[in-house]
């Protein structure tokens, strides 16, 4: 264990730290609780768009199963794939246009066409060149991704603390009292407890806003907040099924998901330097390849048999730097865990009955953390001379910038409104290319070093 430093946070359990069995399942299921809600959503939003009926639930399992056997790679290495650090992976948001529009346009089998053929080969090659292109993501660039990844959570976030975007009770009392609560537990015990309850503060927060919800139900204050219908209708146990959507392999589609697991790859390098950042320090090139490996190679798998991309989650990136808890052997049960419930969709169902509110109040808190992991990237390890600074206000303006007001774009063409409507490519890109092509320290062409 270490304690706090100026470079680096209270670390309660180091990274190949043990804690007790009870202990370890309890922080696994913290993990597990604020991923899986928006892990499982994007299946649902994919699956409704293109319209598979319950077919939607079979991608939902596979999902949460290939989510599973991602974070478990990453915790323990499989030979050079895999991290060894305490990475939760999940189906990312930034897939949820593409997979909609492809497979409204082309069919779900395009789409795993290009998952199973761009997965591997882009983030595979990103990482096995990784070596040569890492002086070009210093920690300045790297962090500023991290920030903006951080930043894109909160209006998603504050929409499930509303209740969830589109909801009939958008923005209802009670919706936005349930993720006050969940928010404000998690913080009272965080920063004013000791021992197991500042470890499992979030955990403890999500439960009893659970149960507030169930109140709230019975009562009559909230009809239907907390449904179990859904978990009546599901099996105990699903075995996969592999090519049940099939394969066609198109251009356009090929080269859009090749262009969104570059982004991945961006944001994947940030995730890995939030959680690193926990011990002060910035991942080693080892690490950066075996989690990027992890992607590309577990997202064309997945693709096998029906599961969206899998990648970095970044609110559990969050939970590492909120609770100190960077334990892998922690993220590997929560792996299992997922893995299972992937395994037995009624299971799983049970664990998507968390209220959008209460999940709305636990992402709030973590998004901020996020965020605020990589600007501490940046404060330790960057000089805010007025080259820096002026980086920092363009990367971070543009990327707000598309990311609160989109409809700026209305007049590009539909593959241009694409690339940069995206806040985290926006961010990343000019980041990039100033970092690069202005001379400073941080600079691969002009290192005064």
């Amino acid at each position: 264990m270490a304690s706090e430093t100026d470079t680096e946070i209270h670390v309660q359990y180091g990274l190949d730290d043990r804690p007790p069995w009870p202990r370890s399942l309890l922080l696994a299921l913290q993990h597990v609780a604020v991923m899986i809600v928006p892990a499982t959503a994007v299946a649902y939003i994919v699956g409704g768009a293109v319209g598979v009926g319950d077919a939607t639930a079979y991608i939902v399992q596979m999902v949460l199963l290939f989510s599973g056997l991602a974070t478990v790679v990453q915790a323990y290495t499989v030979g050079p794939v895999g991290a060894k650090l305490p990475v939760v992976m999940g189906t990312s948001f930034t897939f949820v246009g593409a997979a909609s529009t492809i497979g409204i346009n082309y069919g779900l089998a395009a789409v795993f066409g290009a998952i199973l053929v761009t997965g591997w080969l882009v983030e595979g090659l990103i990482g096995w060149q990784f070596e040569r292109i890492r002086p070009f993501f210093p920690p300045l660039v790297t962090g500023l991704v991290v920030v903006i990844i951080g930043l894109y959570l909160v209006p998603a976030a504050m929409d499930n603390a509303a209740g969830g975007a589109g909801s009939a009770h958008y923005g209802a009392a009670y919706n936005v009292g349930l993720a006050a609560l969940v928010l404000g537990i998690a913080v009272v015990l965080n920063l004013f407890t000791r021992g197991v309850t500042r470890l499992l503060s979030t955990l403890v927060a999500i439960a009893v806003g659970y149960v507030a919800a169930g109140v709230l139900t019975v009562i009559g204050v909230a009809p239907g907040l907390l449904s179990f219908d859904a978990v009546a209708a599901q099996p105990w146990l699903a075995v996969p099924n592999p090519g049940r959507f099939g394969f066609a392999f198109e251009p356009v589609p090929i080269l859009t998901f090749a262009f969104l697991f570059l982004v991945s790859a961006m944001e994947t390098v940030g995730d890995l330097s939030s959680v690193t950042s926990a011990e002060g320090r910035t991942p080693a090139d080892e690490e950066f390849r075996g989690g990027l490996f992890t992607d590309g190679l577990m997202s064309s798998l997945g693709a096998v048999f029906g599961a969206f991309p899998v990648t970095s989650f970044s609110q559990n990136a969050g939970i590492i730097n909120f609770t100190g808890v960077m334990s892998r052997h922690v993220v590997g049960i929560a792996g299992v865990i997922l893995a299972v419930l992937g395994l037995s969709p009624k299971i799983g169902a049970l664990v998507t009955t968390i209220p959008s509110a209460v999940f709305g109040g636990a992402v709030l808190l973590m998004a901020g953390m996020v965020a605020a992991s990589g600007a501490r990237l940046i404060t330790l390890d960057v000089t805010l001379n007025r080259r820096n600074m002026v980086i920092l206000a363009v990367a971070l303006g543009l990327g707000l910038g598309v990311a609160t007001t989109p409809e700026a774009l209305g007049g590009l063409p539909v593959a241009a409104r694409t690339f940069f409507g995206e806040p985290v490519i926006v961010t990343a890109l000019s980041a990039l290319l100033l970092n690069t092509f202005v001379p400073g320290e941080q600079s691969p062409l002009f290192d005064a070093h």
